[in-house]
């Protein structure tokens, strides 16, 4: 059952995105807006408290973050960093080739920085907690640019193996209220270790450079995108993937 929900979900994707890319291109956008909406909700919550108290303001950030992939899920949208997951199991059950998934991701990826930049950039320019906002983008990106690029990558895998075991436990259960819960709280388990999801990271650097433009460096963003995408596909497809692929495909007879 398990196997062939996976395959099927990730051929109806590869399907959607070969036959109708341009409907496959706005679930993208909307995945990347929904997504958006949960930087926006974590990211205020962390400004209005981390005068008050540092910890409550990380555990807050961490805890809102979850709503995007609830929502994603409920709503239906193409996130990339699921799709990393999903659209692997015909690859590995040999109904396509890996590189027959390349197009359909970079459909997404662009797809899914559409939406969340666009959101991002709404919300800076509303003006919403201007001054604390700023100060506090600018210490988050200064701190995600100044980084270690094997520690970089690991965040990365680590980060998707978790949103991928989140988006799984959100296909297999039925009962909304269960499911939305579990998933916040898987969700909740990379955010608040500080690993790196690529997509998020697209939210958070189109909001800093639109509140603070080039006050800052961005030097390194392209490689930190560059690791921390690389790092998701692997987590995702690979260390999640695989293993669960080899543990539910149909015996041969």
């Amino acid at each position: 059952m398990d196997f062939e929900l996976l395959e099927k979900a990730g051929m109806t994707k590869y399907e959607m995105a070969k036959n109708d890319p341009f409907c496959f291109f706005m679930r993208s956008i909307v995945a990347g807006l929904y997504l958006g909406l949960a930087t926006i909700l974590s990211y205020t919550l962390a400004v209005l408290l981390i005068d008050h108290h540092i910890i409550a303001s990380k555990i807050a950030f961490a805890g809102a973050f979850g709503i995007g992939l609830v929502i994603i899920v409920l709503l239906g949208s193409e996130l990339f960093t699921g799709n990393c997951f999903t659209t692997m199991f015909p690859v590995y059950h040999k109904r396509l080739r890996f590189i027959d998934l390349i197009p359909m991701w970079g459909i997404c990826y662009i797809g899914n920085f559409v939406g969340i930049a666009l959101i991002c950039f709404l919300f800076i320019k509303s003006g919403v907690n201007h001054e604390a906002m700023n100060q506090y983008l600018a210490s988050v990106v200064s701190n995600k640019l100044n980084f270690d690029y094997l520690e970089l990558f690991i965040k990365g895998i680590l980060c998707n193996f978790i949103v991928c075991a989140a988006a799984f436990v959100g296909m297999k259960l039925k009962e909304e209220t269960a499911k939305t819960f579990i998933m916040m709280i898987i969700v909740m388990t990379f955010v608040l270790p500080g690993f790196e999801h690529s997509i998020a990271n697209m939210g958070t650097f189109s909001m800093t450079f639109t509140a603070l433009g080039t006050e800052i460096s961005w030097s390194g963003v392209w490689l930190h995108m560059l690791l921390s995408t690389l790092g998701n596909i692997i987590g995702g497809s690979i260390l999640l993937g695989l293993p669960i692929y080899l543990m539910i495909r149909p015996k041969k007879i």
